[in-house]
């Protein structure tokens, strides 16, 4: 079980690195692309290390979903040290899992990143508390355990909405042990994780899903780039629809996909991954939102407007960005894969 869990799908650039990072795609384009093959190689990174919440993208390959699709897929795992937009942008990766306000600074910049999909309709990142609190407004003014990342993404959100303050905000070691010591912590964490550990400490927390009050952002996005689009198109197609697939099939059985993370990474224990995999239909991670009426992966140009419109109100980005080249709809409208009737309810 990993404890820095809770932070991976945030990562911070600075304006050098984002310059880097546009430098490595460029010589990457002037390399070409390497899988120009009958059955093209595809390797996708993902943003951290296997997991339930990447599952119906190893499901693609263990039921041969992306093979039938024409494609040769590799997954790579992420981690705390790995950087998947540099990845991508070296082209090393064809495919990043991606974070949308993450990637909207990122094409700021100058990297051509492009969303083409949204495997979940909700941000997994909640607010954890103790027995007691009835609400997540109810813990402004109160200590909550923060990571330094979340003052450029969703800390800015808790106080326009909620009121909450720099001063509530307590470092966050990336560990269960303080808030499981002190009955006046709460805490962030994601829904899959954080909620067994404190479980396996000898406590029911209380779970606040922050998309559940209103935070707007995609997560587990499916990235590429400008250059794939434009070169192959029929790649990028095939990927998100397998991809899409993946994810379906996954919910209705796991076990395919369940048996490649575990060989991934043995860390992942059976109880690990049926928890997150019963948090993310409790919270309809895939199937919510949307991805109900227009099916699994969805996207619309008004999330896209609320997520950009937020980061100009916090002074994240400058209101004149045309953020609408960060992402496609081409890829993922249309498709139109539903969820299975139970994992509607």
């Amino acid at each position: 079980m990993h404890q820095v869990h809770s932070s991976r799908r945030k990562i911070g650039f600075n304006k050098l690195g984002l310059r880097l990072l546009a430098g490595l795609w460029l010589a990457a384009q002037a390399g070409g692309f390497a899988q120009a093959q009958a059955m093209p190689k595809i390797t996708f990174c993902t943003n951290w290390f296997a997991e339930a919440e990447h599952g119906g993208f190893y499901q693609a390959v263990a039921t041969g979903l992306y093979k039938k699709a024409g494609l040769d897929v590799t997954i790579k795992m992420g981690g705390p040290q790995v950087n998947g937009l540099q990845l991508l942008a070296a082209g090393t990766c064809d495919f990043y899992m991606g974070y949308p306000m993450q990637d909207i600074v990122a094409a700021s910049h100058g990297l051509p990143v492009v969303t083409v999909a949204a495997s979940f309709q909700k941000d997994p990142q909640a607010i954890i508390a103790h027995q007691g609190v009835k609400s997540l407004g109810a813990l402004k003014g109160k200590p909550i355990l923060v990571a330094q990342s979340a003052d450029t993404t969703w800390w800015p959100w808790l106080e326009n909405t909620f009121g909450f303050t720099k001063s509530q905000q307590r470092p966050y070691t990336f560990s269960v042990a303080p808030f499981l010591h002190d009955k006046n912590l709460s805490q962030q964490g994601y829904i899959g994780s954080e909620p067994l550990m404190i479980e396996k400490g000898g406590e029911k927390p209380v779970v606040f899903l922050m998309a559940d009050y209103g935070w707007p952002a995609y997560a587990e996005t499916i990235d590429t780039t400008r250059g794939m689009i434009k070169k192959h198109p029929q790649w990028v197609a095939a990927f998100v629809k397998a991809s899409v697939e993946g994810w379906k099939s996954y919910l209705a059985d796991p076990a395919p996909g369940n048996k490649l993370i575990v060989e991934a990474d043995s860390k992942q224990t059976p109880e690990q991954l049926a928890f997150s995999m019963k948090m993310m239909k409790k919270y309809k991670l895939v199937t919510g939102g949307a991805a109900a009426t227009d099916g699994i992966g969805i996207m619309t140009d008004k999330r896209w407007k609320e997520m950009f419109d937020f980061m100009v109100k916090n002074k994240m980005m400058p209101a004149d960005f045309d953020y609408r080249k960060v992402y496609d709809l081409q890829f993922i409208k249309g498709l139109k894969i539903l969820p299975d009737a139970a994992d509607l309810k």
